[in-house]
């Protein structure tokens, strides 16, 4: 099976399965606790309906948006996810140059497998710095000074884990970040041979933004010290568009914007975190009413198509990102796999705009659909 075979994002998922050792498929597709979170997150996203048009001449339809006064050639970009390398070697790389050629946001996870420095200049400029605060904030003060350095405008500040989520899969199979191989790991990689030889040639994926002096990466570290007041200190640090990312509260979406973010980002983590959290896509039409039509607000969390993209749009987000179906797509096959996935999710989305008779995807032109079929 190959890039060829992906029709659909379950078609990447279930090569990936079989191609990548247990442990690095279930840290991918694994959430928190039982998972019912993840699996209400789905079903809330299949309880949402299209309404289906006809005789719109829909034939000039553009799936391009604009996303802080910049065009990208879709509604959709690149979530900031950790480790990607692990999907398969160069995988960060891999996402950069797809975000350059469709001038999409990659989302550059702290825990990036390359350094931020590189994945910039690869995305030819279109990548958003994602940033946890951790401890008493020292090395995330310092990461953001990098960033800016490093030439990036966007910074996107992930608010839902003030602890790290405890996910069951993980758990069962030791894993770890810095990646540790012992007697367990060795044996599922022996059972992925092409997995383990390509890695192996490649070397062992690290976290590549952590070779600053004095700073030493804890993944599990609590991040429960970040507060409001932490939150001015990175508006006042930051001179760019500041995001906040994991927001499913709606008084604290109107807290945001009364504290001079640029967007919002409505998102449970992939429902990686929080088991019982609500589902994004049901807060998020909530969210969108209470900070009013002009307030950016973004979504992610369980998309798997590009139908679901348009949900999200329909229902009051400006632009969307898609996570974990990506590393499954490189995973199943490589960078073409990737490509493939895209192209795949693209179709899915014109398609979808047809049969529902919209041309654009300008949120004005959403927001007046809406009304007029209200």
């Amino acid at each position: 099976m190959s890039a060829k075979d992906i029709h659909s994002a379950a078609d990447a998922r279930a090569i990936a399965q079989k191609r990548l050792p247990w442990m690095i498929f279930d840290y991918i597709d694994g959430a928190a606790g039982a998972e019912t979170g993840a699996a209400r997150n789905r079903a809330a996203l299949d309880a949402i309906t299209l309404r289906p048009r006809i005789l719109r001449d829909v034939r000039n339809r553009s799936l391009s948006t604009a996303i802080f006064g910049a065009e990208a050639s879709r509604p959709f970009g690149i979530a900031p996810m950790g480790m990607c390398n692990l999907s398969g070697p160069g995988a960060d790389l891999m996402l950069a140059r797809l975000a350059a050629k469709h001038s999409v946001p990659h989302g550059v996870s702290t825990v990036a497998s390359t350094p931020l420095e590189k994945i910039i200049e690869v995305a030819q400029g279109n990548a958003w710095f994602q940033i946890y605060f951790s401890g008493d904030g020292t090395g995330t003060f310092k990461l953001v000074d990098r960033a800016r350095d490093a030439g990036y405008e966007t910074l996107v500040l992930t608010a839902d884990v003030p602890e790290v989520g405890r996910r069951p899969r993980e758990l069962r199979h030791g894993f770890k970040m810095p990646f540790r191989i012992g007697p367990k790991q060795f044996i599922d990689f022996a059972m992925h041979p092409r997995w383990s030889l390509n890695s192996l040639i490649a070397g062992k994926p690290g976290m590549a933004n952590f070779d600053m002096p004095g700073y030493e990466f804890d993944r599990t570290e609590s991040r429960a010290a970040a507060n409001w007041d932490t939150l001015r200190k990175m508006r006042d640090a930051w001179p760019g568009k500041l995001v906040v990312k994991g927001v499913l509260d709606v008084e604290d979406a109107v807290l945001l914007k009364e504290a001079g973010v640029d967007a919002i980002q409505v998102s449970s983590h992939g429902a990686r975190q929080l088991e019982s959290a609500p589902c994004p896509i049901t807060v998020l039409p909530l969210i969108r009413d209470a900070v009013g039509p002009d307030m950016p607000l973004f979504f992610d969390s369980g998309l798997r198509s590009g139908e679901d993209a348009l949900k999200a749009l329909n229902t009051g987000a400006d632009f969307t990102f898609f996570g974990r179906i990506l590393q499954f797509a490189i995973a199943a096959g490589g960078e073409a796999g990737l490509n493939r996935m895209w192209d795949v999710l693209s179709d899915e989305l014109s398609i979808a705009m047809a049969q529902t008779g919209q041309v654009r995807l300008d949120q004005s032109d959403i927001r007046k659909g809406r009304e007029s079929t209200a």
